[in-house]
């Protein structure tokens, strides 16, 4: 395994992380001990961060990795989120984030995570984020119920434009470093550098899209972005090669990403996933890739309020 610093907080995390989502059965439904057997083998195999919420599985996936967690909980580096807790419900109260983390750490059965974030800040205003948000999940670090803070969010820009006001852990964008997309190169990388927090990138698969898994009906990417994984399967298997192993590879190669969090919980997928790591992508493949890619590259959705999403000049 490979270890990265996660910015100023001096902690030393897996470049490859463990997105607890599918914990909660967001993709497909998964028995319980599969899930707890891949977080163990994770952990054995030196995976020590991983990422959670209480909107995957509406707490489901919180409550599924605290019971994995018994005993191992010293090991891992835990992240879990606030604010978001249904596909549209989203409060930012102070209140409710106040509540938000003793259920969380209910669940997740410890005293303290090791990072809180404000979770898919795009959704409500800048005004609550920044005057109320913000303030409450502070005061949660100075508790010691939190040792880290950050935020995460699918805006590029946006994420960038809120780390220039407030002091921040860490920041998690998804969707934004991968071989469809590297918007997250512009602001947010050189930010990070200046600011010296955390950077981390999630969805490196791009949701099934980079991957040779049937693309979940949910899926929120432009139909000429979904419509490009058959080409993209075909050169791959011309070289002998997964597309998720090459697209993997690629995200966990970005030097400035403290770790690339990517969704599982089968046995099978944290095998194939450990794997990428000693992988080598083959000469040739990424430019008859990125051929293809090029006429949807960093094309992208919009979630959240309108004003929050800050297009690409």
């Amino acid at each position: 395994m490979e270890y990265r610093k996660l910015g100023k907080t001096n902690e030393l995390i897996s470049v490859l992380g463990y997105g607890a989502s599918p914990l909660g059965n967001v993709f497909d439904v998964v028995d319980e001990q599969e899930g707890k057997n891949a977080v163990h083998y994770a952990i054995d195999h030196g995976v020590n961060f991983f990422d959670v919420s209480p909107f995957y599985g509406i707490t489901l996936a919180e409550t599924r990795l605290g019971k994995a967690l018994q005993g191992k909980r010293k090991d891992i580096f835990l992240a879990t989120k606030c604010g978001r807790y249904d596909l549209r419900e989203f409060d930012f109260s102070a209140k409710r984030i106040m509540a938000s983390i003793d259920e969380s750490l209910q669940r997740l059965q410890t005293d303290y995570v090791d990072l809180f974030q404000l979770h898919d800040i795009e959704f409500v205003t800048k005004e609550q984020i920044l005057n109320e948000a913000m303030p409450v999940i502070e005061k949660i670090k100075a508790s010691g119920k939190a040792r880290f803070i950050g935020i995460t969010g699918l805006p590029v820009r946006y994420l960038a434009e809120i780390a220039r006001q407030v002091e921040l852990d860490t920041v998690l964008s998804w969707a934004h470093y991968n071989l469809l997309q590297d918007e997250i190169n512009d602001e947010l990388v050189p930010l990070s550098k200046e600011k010296g927090f955390g950077l981390m990138n999630a969805a490196p698969l791009m949701q099934r899209i980079l991957s040779d898994a049937a693309l979940p009906e949910w899926h929120n990417a432009p139909k000429e972005m979904l419509a490009i994984q058959p080409a993209l399967l075909e050169i791959c298997q011309k070289y002998g090669v997964r597309l998720s192993d090459v697209a993997m590879r690629y995200a966990m190669d970005h030097p400035d990403i403290a770790t690339t969090i990517v969704g599982m919980c089968r046995l099978t997928s944290i095998q194939r996933n450990i794997a990428s790591i000693d992988f080598k992508i083959p000469e040739g493949i990424l430019d008859e890739l990125a051929a293809v890619i090029a006429p949807v590259k960093n094309l992208m959705w919009f979630e959240g309020r309108p004003e929050n999403n800050i297009p690409r000049p």
